[in-house]
């Protein structure tokens, strides 16, 4: 996540605050010494679990640049009117595959059981592939009933000698999926053993944690460093993008968001495709629980670090590349602006964003600053995310924009670091501290009217959605959203792999379900204002204060 001086308040407004400093003298070289003191100090006193004080040096190492300033262009969509959702996102078509679909076939799904009830029964009626990217596989009676499922799947595909083979293609993190005793792989592993012509398991490896940094962070913070955090879930044709995980909360009591396209088979193709270039750069999980590399594949900690990024970035921009070609060539080239964006039935446009800067991809990135560039006062943004940490580039895009914005957040009881042990248990207020310094900036600059911060609550819940929703001037419906991964944040943004889409539709329902589905959310939501932070319950310790900077980038 974003770092210190991305925060916009009257401290961080001084000419020198001891982080610049610090950071102006902390170069790589500096950062591996302090990595080689820290081992000294802290290995007779944590031997076994590190110190999370070496979190400090790849955060110290690597300052976030001021972005470049970005000006609205002339015939941008916030200065055109509504004269046509082609007028507006159209550009997005340059950057990315636009897959056309039917806006029947869409359906945003509202619940955690509605989300685990959906992929349990597609995967018992799987036929040809089943292809799950997640953060990680809980260990569960939930998670279990879903390995079930899969099992009963390839079981059925055996048995049937008259259809084709049903192949499984699972992605998780390497170090979420490894964390403990019983975990992901150890939940896999029987059907892997089992089915070992049918079924992949890959475990991505960030190439940043590697040499004395791998050894030393404790197993409860390597995550922290970057993970593979795409959730995608797909059956056949159909697939989910939602920014849930395979976690019995998130089939639960954890709200996140979920958009179910049904028989859009280019779309699940393209997201089937984009899993298996991630899973070929991967480490792949054995029967007897060991990994390997795929041959010809750079290893991730152990091989150059540069030489992984382009070997990595060649593979997953091929399956991007070759989409957005691919689309460019069906599409009519007598389609003019005029004409609108849907045929017949093909209402709504689907544009697959993708976000691995560590692999120097950055798609996702500048699409989203061209969508906050070009939101003009004409439009009403409804953004969210469970973590509330906007990067610098897309803080001064809101707080600069025309657009009006409704920002929602967790409250701290809803958020899920609540009651944690350890650092950890200080993330909630890490994040009172974060939206404060937003909300003071937003009132300093004299932007209340148009800027609204709002925080979700719900009693025994916790909260996980992100992404935004569009209003154009004088709509009462949404005609785009994004959905998928990212939190907007410095670590969606600079340490992970993430995926979302953008749904830009013409279709009447499927904007009533988008209007549904953020109503619904906001209505568990209360607006914060000044008082707000008055509340006892809202306290930050000065302690806290010093580590937010710390909580911003790796959380």
């Amino acid at each position: 996540m974003w770092k210190a001086e991305d925060t916009p308040s009257t401290a961080m407004a001084a000419p020198m605050s001891w982080r610049r400093l610090v950071q102006s003298v902390y170069t790589p070289a500096v950062a591996g010494v302090f990595t080689r003191i820290s081992d000294r100090l802290f290995r007779t006193r944590d031997r076994r679990g590190g110190s999370s004080v070496l979190l400090l040096a790849p955060l110290l190492a690597e300052a976030d640049p001021a972005p470049r300033r970005v000006s609205r262009p002339t015939g941008s969509a916030g200065a055109q009117g509504t004269d046509g959702l082609c007028t507006h996102f159209r550009w997005m078509a340059e950057h990315v595959p636009a897959f056309r679909v039917p806006g029947t076939h869409i359906h945003i799904l509202t619940s955690p059981d509605q989300f685990y009830q959906a992929m349990k029964a597609r995967i018992k009626t799987a036929q040809r592939r089943v292809v799950m990217a997640s953060l990680y596989l809980g260990t569960g009676q939930l998670e279990q009933e879903l390995v079930d499922c899969m099992e009963e799947a390839l079981q059925r595909s055996q048995d049937n000698i008259h259809a084709p083979d049903l192949k499984v293609n699972i992605l998780l993190d390497y170090t979420r999926g490894s964390r403990g005793q019983i975990n992901s792989r150890t939940m896999l592993l029987p059907l892997l053993q089992r089915f070992t012509s049918q079924m992949r398991v890959s475990l991505y490896h960030t190439p940043d944690l590697r040499g004395l940094l791998r050894l030393l962070v404790p197993q409860r913070f390597n995550e922290t460093i970057g993970v593979q955090h795409i959730k995608v879930y797909l059956f056949d044709d159909s697939v989910i993008i939602s920014g849930a995980n395979l976690s019995d909360s998130y089939f639960t009591n954890r709200q996140d968001r979920y958009v179910l396209l049904e028989n859009c088979r280019e779309v699940a193709d393209f997201f089937s495709d984009l899993v298996e270039a991630v899973g070929d750069i991967s480490l792949q999980l054995q029967p007897d629980d060991s990994v390997t590399m795929l041959e010809g594949m750079v290893h991730p900690y152990k091989g150059n670090r540069q030489d992984f990024s382009v070997v990595a970035r060649k593979r997953i921009m091929e399956v991007v590349n070759a989409a957005h070609v691919r689309q460019q060539l069906m599409s009519q080239p007598e389609d003019s602006e005029d004409e609108g964006m849907s045929e017949g039935e093909d209402d709504t446009w689907v544009f697959p964003l993708v976000q691995m800067k560590p692999l120097g991809i950055q798609v996702d990135e500048q699409v989203t600053q061209r969508l906050l560039t070009d939101a003009g006062p004409d439009s009403t943004v409804f953004l969210t995310s469970g973590y509330f940490n906007l990067t610098r580039a897309y803080m001064r895009l809101v707080l600069g924009a025309g657009a009006s914005y409704r920002i929602l957040t967790a409250s701290p009881e809803v958020n899920g670091f609540f009651g944690a042990k350890g650092v950890a248990g200080a993330i909630p207020a890490a994040y009172i501290h974060i939206a404060r310094q937003f909300y003071n900036q937003v009132c300093r600059l004299g932007q209340q009217e148009r800027v609204h911060l709002h925080e979700y609550h719900r009693s025994q819940w916790t909260f996980h959605a992100k992404g935004l929703w569009y209003y154009l001037q004088g709509q009462d419906r949404p005609c785009l959203t994004l959905i998928g991964s990212p939190n907007f944040g410095y670590r969606s943004v600079h340490r992970d792999l993430e995926a979302q889409i953008a749904i830009v539709t013409e279709n009447e329902e499927l904007q009533s379900q988008l209007q549904e589905e953020q109503e619904t959310l906001y209505r568990r939501s209360t607006e914060v204002s000044g008082s707000t932070f008055e509340q006892p319950d809202r306290h930050v310790q000065l302690w806290v204060k010093l580590v937010t900077p710390l909580i911003k980038n790796f959380f």
